[in-house]
């Protein structure tokens, strides 16, 4: 008989506990919640709320660009200067924008993006607590042009939805975060505007003061903490800039995307600029308030948009692009036929230019994405440029267009705008190779999940992957994993 062992020896052996936290405070002194710190091989679930709460700062962020738009005549007042001084606010306001795109939202390709979006927040809602303060102009201007500098959180948190959102509701996901960055545009103009009206122009300012700080809170309970995706790896800020200047001139899907999405953003902003003079001059007559309403037909179009990224979802994103340039060209020509000969038709085509231009915004960012993951912020960065430099053209060249040459000559140069897309589109198919500049290859397969599809699903599941586990593979890993993964339909 064998002898008796202690019972010691046949208890089970404790449970291993969890790993610790890669991280636990934010900024180094501020704690993070424990739900959202991040631990080695758990991941964390993209939700609703999340998504949401995303959306909601990329709205009150991105209106910092556009409260002083209703209210110039009242700060030129307030500050005693003239109209031609006052109408530099704006510009400030759009340089710093694209400083900040350029010199700033790469850094989510260094730093952990829940301590950069909450820093950028901190620091824009204390310099909006100065615009709405100051009693000089000159310091107005400067403050203008660092809020702008401090208020590109959508161009981060779209990389940060990329990593986090599965992959069959990735432009879902998208689309909610550019439904906030299109809504905040017209809510910053429609709000300011009506504050203006009934009390002081620091009144706008003293909301956004109080819009970020609940965006702030907001994004410190929801947004969970991730390692930086190229963690461990020689990666430095000088590199940053000088490999998003090589993706500019060697990616093809990344300059295809630019392409459109500049002469998409060109016709949009043609059109909102010019519409004041067409609404407000000899044929209809309207009202500035009667005006303002149109931006309510246009926020529509854009509280619709989150449901048009479920289409997007179900389509290679090649097909989805294609559908958005056709729709906004048969719109663009209802603009040029019947634009100046009925309202309705105004209507309709303010609508739809809303919907379409997020729908085709949704899928070129998908697309531009899923090029690379450790490289999505400098991506992502050269494509919203892209989006910025064509409003500027659209606004400087639509204006001088309407001057000249009236409302139709506006609405024709949308509609070869949308030819120049469909061009640009249709040079390079919906499964070519990352590398390949002008063809079509792998078939027309246009539903997501066929065959043709296949490795691009792969590719997205692996980018998904890639936020569980921080980089640290060595010095090349960035263009090692981008050659082993190539962009197909994506």
């Amino acid at each position: 008989m064998e002898p008796k062992q202690p019972a010691e020896a046949f208890s089970p052996s404790p449970p291993p506990s969890p790993p610790p936290a890669l991280f636990t405070h934010d900024l180094g002194f501020l704690p993070i919640p424990k739900r959202l710190r991040y631990h080695p091989g758990k991941p964390f679930h993209f939700g609703l709320l999340l998504n949401l709460s995303l959306g909601f700062a990329s709205t009150f962020t991105v209106a910092n660009l556009y409260y002083c738009q209703p209210l110039l005549i009242d700060l030129a007042k307030a500050f005693e200067v003239s109209y031609s001084e006052v109408s530099q606010v704006p510009t400030l306001l759009q340089a710093g924008y694209a400083v900040g795109v350029v010199f700033i939202s790469p850094l989510g390709d260094l730093i952990r993006r829940r301590q950069l979006l909450l820093l950028l927040l901190i620091i824009s809602t204390a310099l909006t607590v100065g615009l709405s303060v100051t009693k000089s102009f000159v310091v107005f201007e400067i403050l203008s042009f660092f809020v702008a500098l401090t208020s590109i959180l959508t161009t981060i948190m779209q990389p940060l939805v990329a990593d986090l959102a599965p992959p069959e509701r990735r432009a879902t996901a998208l689309s909610v975060v550019i439904s906030g960055l299109l809504l905040g545009v017209l809510v910053a103009r429609v709000l300011a505007g009506v504050v203006g009206q009934f009390s002081s122009w620091r009144t706008a300012y003293y909301l956004g003061v109080g819009v970020q700080a609940l965006a702030l809170l907001l994004c410190y309970f929801v947004i969970p903490d991730c390692p930086a995706n190229n963690a461990g790896t020689d990666l430095t800020y000088a590199r940053i800039l000088r490999t998003m200047a090589v993706y500019a001139v060697t990616e093809p899907a990344l300059i295809q995307a630019c392409l459109v999405n500049f002469a998409t953003s060109a016709a949009f902003t043609s059109f909102w600029v010019t519409l004041t003079f067409l609404l407000g001059g000899p044929l209809y007559n309207y009202s500035t308030l009667d005006i303002g309403l149109f931006g309510l037909v246009g926020m529509l179009g854009v509280i619709l948009g989150p449901f048009m990224g479920r289409l997007i979802d179900a389509f290679v994103l090649w097909y989805a692009t294609l559908l958005a340039v056709l729709l906004l060209a048969l719109f663009n020509a209802i603009q040029l036929a019947a634009g100046g000969l009925n309202v309705a038709a105004v209507l309709i085509v303010a609508f739809a230019v809303n919907l379409f231009r997020q729908l085709l915004q949704a899928a070129l960012a998908t697309t531009v994405l899923s090029i690379s993951v450790e490289a999505r912020g400098r991506l992502n960065a050269v494509n919203v440029l892209a989006i910025f430099l064509g409003q500027v053209m659209g606004t400087s060249v639509g204006s001088k267009i309407y001057l000249q040459h009236g409302w139709r000559a506006c609405a024709a140069l949308s509609v070869a705008l949308s030819g120049f897309q469909l061009v640009i589109l249709l040079a390079r198919g919906p499964h070519c190779g990352r590398y390949t500049w002008v063809g079509w290859k792998g078939g027309t397969a246009w539903r997501r999940g066929t065959p043709a599809d296949a490795e691009s699903d792969l590719t997205t599941l692996a980018a998904r992957a890639s936020v569980v586990e921080p980089k640290v593979e060595g010095k090349h890993k960035e263009e090692m994993h981008a050659a082993k993964s190539p962009l197909e339909n994506n």
